[in-house]
């Protein structure tokens, strides 16, 4: 039986994202492309990059995170595409009518 690799500490993975960061920080100038690029990431989806930029700066959060842990959530090796997972729970969220339960009364 082949050994297993010990589980990397979280100060190895914290260089790891320090790293990934930096060389991306110089075309990051606001907190929405940022966020959209950590979405490419989690769906390893690159080459579509810029749609998750642009859905993060015209996307309530909310709505976003939502489909992204609804993509999360499921099982890896029953899905064939994260993206497209994604992409349909995001239009279907948006297409859903607000909850009353969500309004704020002022």
């Amino acid at each position: 039986m082949p050994a297993s690799k010990p589980p990397s500490s979280i100060k190895e993975q914290l260089e790891i994202f320090r790293s990934k960061f930096d060389k991306r920080a110089k075309y990051v100038k606001n907190e929405y492309q940022a966020y959209g690029l950590e979405l490419a990431d989690a769906l390893n989806d690159w080459s579509h990059k810029s749609l998750y930029i642009r859905l993060c700066k015209n996307t309530d959060r909310k709505i976003l995170e939502k489909a992204l842990y609804f993509v999360k959530d499921h099982n890896p090796e029953a899905i064939r595409s994260k993206a497209a997972l994604f992409m349909w729970k995001l239009k279907q969220l948006k297409d859903a009518k607000p909850d009353q339960s969500t309004k704020t009364v002022i």
